[in-house]
């Protein structure tokens, strides 16, 4: 029987695969985008070599996945500029993996924009003072944060409560989240689903990470992925790998790719394990993908 060593390893050799399709292509991974979309400027691996890639992932997955995040609970996350491919993959990868998906939010440019801040920190206060996290906190975004964990996670799975509901309804209608699929239930674990770099999103970036420190604190925390791009300058993944929050929010820049998406996942299991890290490209400390 093909066993667990032998899908990491196979997972391995498809980034190899991948990584040497860009360096005859078009140079050094880190020059072009580690990945298919990279740095967003168009493809940089042979179509050829794509198909393959998701085709082997596709065969792999279940091998590497089944019962990962069994009993766990995950509400996906998403800003501006995320690809829905990759948002599709990475929730299917998770269903795959045994998590419940609760649903999808995607957090907006609105509660992006620093200049918002204020107005942001005023819909977290106002709706969720009584909260002890959004109370306690001495930082705007950590209130704001601290009120979205409490709209959409718990420290144990359960159904939705007038709390969250308030928070929620005072989040959308301030046009600061969108429920792209209303969650049912709160959440133990969020995934966040990112772009890639572009212009004018490095405020945004410095504000995912934040928020991210802050929702981290509920439950068994986040997970912050994106597109090789979003590890290099301006990029959310590297905003949150650069910040006070690096040890504790599992990151991945790798899900422009098939076997990106299921890292992403083995990250979340990871997360859940309490050993987070930094997995992707060689810009990730923790290597190609959790052992």
């Amino acid at each position: 029987m093909i066993n667990f060593r032998y899908h990491l390893v196979s997972i391995a050799a498809i980034l190899i695969a991948l990584a040497a399709g860009v360096a005859l292509g078009s140079g050094p991974l880190e020059e072009t985008g580690d990945t298919l979309r990279g740095t967003g400027t168009g493809d940089t691996v042979d179509p050829a070599v794509a198909s393959f890639e998701s085709g082997f992932a596709d065969r792999t997955a279940s091998g590497l996945l089944t019962d990962k995040l069994k009993g766990q609970t995950v509400v996906v996350l998403t800003v501006p500029g995320a690809s829905p491919s990759e948002v599709a993959g990475v929730t299917s990868d998770l269903q795959l993996a045994g998590a419940s998906v609760t649903g999808q939010v995607e957090l907006s440019s609105t509660v992006l924009d620093s200049a918002s801040r204020q107005f942001a920190e005023g819909v977290a206060t106002q709706s969720a003072g009584d909260v002890p996290a959004v109370a306690e906190a001495t930082d705007s975004y950590d209130r704001i944060g601290a009120a979205l964990a409490r709209a959409f996670m718990a420290d144990e799975a359960a159904d939705v409560d007038p709390t969250a509901t308030t928070i929620r309804s005072a989040f959308t209608e301030g046009d600061l989240v969108t429920l792209s699929r209303a969650p049912k239930k709160l959440a133990t674990l969020a995934v966040l689903v990112a772009g890639p770099v572009r212009g004018g999103v490095e405020d945004q970036s410095t504000v995912i990470a934040a928020l991210a420190g802050a929702i981290n604190e509920t439950g068994q925390g986040i997970v912050v992925s994106g597109p090789a791009s979003s590890s290099t300058d301006g990029g959310a993944v590297k905003a949150v790998r650069d910040s006070e929050f690096a040890t504790a929010v599992s990151t991945v820049d790798v899900t422009d790719s098939a076997a990106g998406r299921i890292t992403t996942v083995l990250a979340a299991a990871s997360q859940v394990g309490g050993q987070p890290g930094a997995w992707g490209t060689s810009r990730s400390t923790g290597g190609a993908l959790p052992k």
